[in-house]
C-alpha cells in the first residue's frame, strides 16, 4: 500500500478538499468520478480507498390474488356437472373481466453477480422499447444504484 502526505485546502465557499497529482491517481488506479471511502485511522492519519461495488441480478416472482365475477346459469349441464364450473372455463380461456386483484407478495427465486455489460445487455433484451436509449439513461431508469439506497460501507 502506498502512502502519501497531502495538504487539505479550503475553497472560497468553505469546502475542504485534497488535490491529487495525475501520477498518484494513475498509480492507485483511480479515475474521475470514482467514489472514495475515507477512514479515520485514529492516529492523525486517514486512509482513502476506492469504493468497489458489483451488480447483482435478483429474479423474483410476484404473486397476486385475482378475482373474476362471472355470471352462469343455475343448474347442471347435460353431463351432470354443476354449471358453476363454466365460470372456471371462462376465466381459463381469458374471456372474463378482472374484478379485483391484491398483491400477495414477492418471492426471490435466484440471484447472481453480473458484469455491468451483462446487465446492460439484459436490460436491452428485457426492455426492447428502450433500445435507442444510451447506457446512462437505462441505468438511471432501471438500475438501483448504491447511492440511492443511502448505502455506506
Amino acid at each position: 500500500m502506498s502512502s502519501y502526505i497531502a495538504d487539505v485546502k479550503e475553497s472560497p465557499d468553505g469546502e475542504l478538499y485534497i488535490e491529487f497529482t495525475d501520477e498518484i491517481i494513475k498509480e492507485v488506479g483511480w479515475k474521475e468520478g470514482d467514489v472514495l471511502n475515507w477512514k479515520d485511522n485514529k492516529d492523525g492519519s486517514f486512509t482513502l480507498t476506492k469504493k468497489e461495488t458489483q451488480w447483482v441480478l435478483v429474479d423474483c416472482i410476484n404473486t397476486f390474488r385475482t378475482r373474476y365475477m362471472v355470471e352462469v346459469p343455475i343448474g347442471t349441464d347435460q353431463y351432470g356437472k354443476d354449471k358453476t364450473e363454466w365460470a372456471l372455463d371462462t376465466v381459463t380461456m381469458g374471456d372474463a373481466k378482472e374484478f379485483s386483484q391484491h398483491h400477495v407478495g414477492e418471492q426471490i427465486v435466484s440471484h447472481r453477480v453480473v458484469t455491468k455489460e451483462e446487465a446492460l445487455s439484459l436490460c436491452k433484451d428485457d426492455n426492447d422499447y428502450c433500445i435507442s436509449w444510451n447506457d446512462e439513461t437505462k441505468m438511471k431508469n432501471f438500475f438501483t444504484l448504491w447511492e440511492e439506497q443511502n448505502g455506506t460501507d
